[in-house]
């Protein structure tokens, strides 16, 4: 085994203490958790400093923790998209959040089909914005268990039955995570997230120490891309000029989709104030740097010659990173690094499981039941956020990994066409849910129709389309089209005097207005 026995014994006596965290979730900052705003957001109780840790556990997921290197390994520059997006990501979520939060905390949303609802008076828009968003984050909460399956693959490498202990592992894993999330809800993910981030920030920074002290750092790693890939290691050093406007268009879309994300508001939602909101956004580009050196983690594996052959010998350049881990540090160190990654997804992935939850028990289930008790959906919530991880969990063990790779590739593409309805619907109060229906309709059309076109009707490997500037993000050639059928179809809709008015008045999205009592 790659891992010696210190390194195993510290890995689970750390996920033992991690589980106690999750349990203990649950008497932390004591509310009712029959109670779905206290389940689901705990309460809107949190601080600047919990908020960004929460909000930070969706940057450095497990899956970007494995797939942002894996990219940089296979392709090069284009990897350092990531930067950029979490660099500007911050100004998008200062526009939105605290904007969002404000009127959630007005009118009791604890969703964004909840304020969909109320800003355009549409029970119609509310679900089908509910189930686009839910449809878009399963095969992410998918990916997060492909990220823990890379850390056991390591560290059971070259051991008999790997795959079966791997599987066991996981679902073991699972039932535990299940269990405290239902348990205590966002309050145990909260103290997870701590935790995590904690680990995650220590791996990123003692492996490029080890690497560029030991191993030759980047001078090293760029010889022997040099050696190894002759006159393809361009990529590896400069961005080429025909991959720009993939690069900027991807990194632009990426951005534009992070806040749009059932959890990502989630997580916002759960903020004490609009102050503490911003307090936490501000200091969110602090992940870019992170963010950047996982990049990098890319580059500096071919300086590494026994992390190398691990990757290649596997195929999986998922491996990049639990091969770093396992290769240049001591065993006690690897252990330590190697659970920040594996908890690296479960955090997230019940994070994840407990958005799709509240928009399906809120926004569907009770959309058919209006007279259910605020304790049977919570209720139906706490089951349904279990259930979608034994989902996940299922798809995983059952599809090949290139599936939830395609599906999340159109994930990203689909969770930008609710661009318009929540993110223009916070500042343009004369949208209307008939265009905006249309808006959804065709930039999920024209988005999975270019995605199809761009891969030949084959395996989806690429959501870039080729246009007279170069390759272009599809999800921004889609959004493209919603925004201005959903802009323009809104002002005919007005001028001709059909349009619906909602039912939030424009003041309740700036300052507080009579705060509802959330019960339900």
């Amino acid at each position: 085994m790659l891992v010696d026995i210190l390194g195993i014994i510290i890995f689970l006596v750390l996920f033992v203490a991690f589980v106690f965290l999750g349990f203990y979730g649950s008497r932390w900052r004591k509310g009712n958790l029959n109670n779905i705003t206290e389940w689901g957001i705990a309460g809107r109780r949190l601080g600047p400093y919990l908020s960004w840790f929460l909000i930070g556990a969706d940057v450095f997921t497990a899956y970007t923790f494995v797939a942002v290197p894996s990219l940089a390994y296979a392709s090069g520059s284009i990897a350092f998209y990531a930067v950029p997006y979490v660099a500007i990501v911050f100004g998008i979520a200062m526009l939105t959040m605290p904007r969002l939060w404000q009127v959630s905390r007005n009118k009791g949303y604890i969703t964004a089909s909840d304020f969909i609802k109320g800003r355009f008076n549409s029970r119609f828009l509310s679900i089908v914005i509910a189930l686009t968003a839910v449809v878009a984050i399963l095969p992410y909460i998918a990916l997060q268990i492909v990220g823990m399956q890379s850390v056991l693959t390591v560290m059971l490498y070259g051991t008999a039955n790997a795959a079966t202990v791997s599987e066991i592992a996981l679902i073991i894993s699972f039932i535990i995570l299940a269990a405290f999330t239902f348990t205590s809800g966002l309050r145990g993910v909260t103290l997870g997230s701590i935790f995590k981030d904690i680990l995650i920030f220590l791996t990123v920074i003692v492996i490029v120490v080890a690497v560029l002290t030991s191993y030759g750092g980047f001078t090293s790693a760029f010889a022997n891309i040099a050696k190894l890939k002759g006159s393809a290691a361009l990529p590896y050093s400069t961005l080429p000029a025909a991959s720009v406007p993939a690069f900027f268009t991807l990194f632009l879309g990426s951005a534009l989709a992070l806040y749009l994300y059932p959890h990502i508001i989630n997580g916002s939602l759960a903020s004490n104030n609009k102050k503490t909101l911003r307090k936490s956004l501000s200091v969110l580009p602090i992940y870019s740097i992170g963010l950047a050196l996982l990049a990098l983690f890319g580059i500096i594996i071919y300086a590494v010659p026994s992390a190398l052959a691990i990757v290649k010998s596997t195929g999986n350049g998922l491996l990049t990173v639990p091969a770093l881990i396992v290769t240049v540090l001591p065993g006690w160190l690897a252990g330590i690094c190697l659970l920040g990654v594996f908890i690296g997804g479960m955090v997230p992935a019940a994070l994840m499981a407990i958005a799709a939850a509240n928009l399906l028990s809120r926004n569907v289930f009770k959309e058919f039941k209006p007279k259910m008790s605020g304790k049977d959906e919570t209720r139906l919530a706490k089951w349904l956020s279990a259930i979608i991880k034994f989902i996940a969990l299922a798809f995983v063990f059952v599809a090949p990994l290139t599936y939830a790779i395609q599906l999340q590739l159109l994930g990203g593409i689909i969770i930008l066409q609710l661009l318009p309805a929540v993110f223009l619907g916070l500042y343009m109060r004369k949208l209307d849910w008939k265009s905006l229906s249309l808006g959804w309709a065709a930039g999920l059309i024209s988005g999975i129709g270019l995605v199809m076109f761009a891969n030949n009707f084959g395996a989806l490997v690429t959501s870039d389309v080729k246009t007279g500037i170069g390759l272009l993000y599809i999800g921004l050639v889609a959004l493209a089209v919603n925004i201005i059928i959903s802009v323009v179809g809104s002002y005919i809709i007005e001028a001709v005097g059909a349009r619906r008015k909602g039912i939030i008045k424009e003041s309740e999205l700036v300052r507080d207005i009579n705060v509802k009592t959330e019960v339900s």
